[in-house]
């Protein structure tokens, strides 16, 4: 963390603006792509236990970023709009997806629609 004294509110605002907007960058799926922002492992326990690395399992679940606009239907050419909509939480494979960065160490994983295995209610 950076700390740096500004004296004027237009410097301030500028550099507020500059590094919120270089660390972030904005992703927008296409076709029938889902960006979604996978659950972070338990650590502890609710004893006060601290889980070892090694013993963490992968979290298959996750919560709806972006979605695509959706795909075309090979067939018929018409629109197929996507099942799941943001801010919605989903049930994924254990293995798959495309690890994405988006500079805020959060970790992002991009899927087609078919790879998704459930919605969570």
């Amino acid at each position: 963390l950076q700390i740096i004294c500004v004296h004027s509110l237009d410097q301030h605002l500028y550099y507020f603006l500059h590094t919120k907007m270089s660390v972030t960058k904005r992703l927008i799926p296409l076709l029938d792509r889902v960006l979604i922002l996978r659950a972070e492992a338990l650590t502890k326990t609710k004893g006060g236990i601290v889980i070892p690395e090694k013993a963490q399992s992968k979290v298959l679940e996750g919560t709806v970023v972006a979605v695509g606009p959706g795909a075309r239907n090979a067939q018929t050419g018409a629109h197929v709009p996507l099942a799941v909509k943001v801010g919605e939480k989903v049930l994924l494979p254990e293995y798959g997806g495309t690890k994405v960065e988006l500079g805020d160490s959060k970790e992002y994983h991009l899927f087609r629609e078919a790879d998704i295995l459930a919605k969570i209610e």
